[in-house]
């Protein structure tokens, strides 16, 4: 089973104001120091479709925010997201299409493909949710090393990022079960199935259903 981390092989981005840079990067976590900077980009470029609601954040055509949501600048949602009550975008954020972040949900410093859910109490920081992903209530993405130092991704060989924060990074369709923590720098492959309750680390493949650390099986076609 291999475990692939390159963003060629854990998204197929079409959000129209991501897929060109999705595509600048070899690798996955080298986006977040620059995700800033594109928001940053996009706004002084222009963004069509969009309203600015208060300095620094747009938000698309039929986005849904509750009442008790809190947002801070930068960020952009994309069109038809929900923002549930509670929800805290703590900035550096960009939302795909149809995406759901849920009650009490906490997102910094991350991106979030379309129609990716994180929709029950959930914390997203540092970290890249892919098209159709989902975290089940209580999963939390753990972007900092006890220790505080760089986070090394371990897959098939071991990457230095040279970076202090790295949380969760979900490929498409990547559905994490309830309860569980990601800790820093773990790789869900596109497909893959996380069992609840399991704090994880490393890589794990495409089209598994992940049981625990040590018991990862090849999902079976459908036919």
């Amino acid at each position: 089973m291999n475990k692939l981390v390159k963003t060629k092989d854990l998204f197929d981005c079409q959000t129209p104001y991501l897929k060109e840079f999705f595509a600048k990067f070899e690798y996955p976590w080298e986006m977040l120091p620059e995700i800033k900077n594109h928001i940053k980009d996009l706004i002084a470029t222009g963004l069509e479709g969009f309203t600015e609601i208060s300095d620094g954040v747009y938000v698309g055509e039929n986005v849904k925010i509750a009442s008790t949501v809190t947002i801070e600048a930068p960020a952009i949602i994309g069109e038809g997201t929900e923002l549930r009550p509670g929800a805290f975008i703590r900035g550096n954020v960009i939302i795909g299409r149809n995406c759901v972040i849920g009650n009490s949900t906490e997102l910094k410093n991350c991106i979030i493909l379309d129609k990716a859910q994180v929709p029950h109490y959930n914390y997203v920081g540092d970290s890249i949710l892919g098209n159709h992903a989902h975290m089940g209530a209580g999963s939390i993405c753990s972007n900092l090393k006890a220790d505080g130092k760089a986070v090394v991704i371990r897959g098939d060989e071991d990457f230095e990022t040279g970076l202090r924060k790295i949380g969760g990074i979900l490929g498409d369709d990547a559905d994490v079960g309830c309860g569980c923590v990601l800790n820093p720098g773990t790789v869900i492959g596109k497909r893959t199935s996380v069992y609840p309750l399991n704090s994880l680390r490393g890589v794990f493949p495409a089209d598994c259903i992940v049981k625990g650390m040590d018991n990862v099986v090849v999902r079976r076609k459908e036919y």
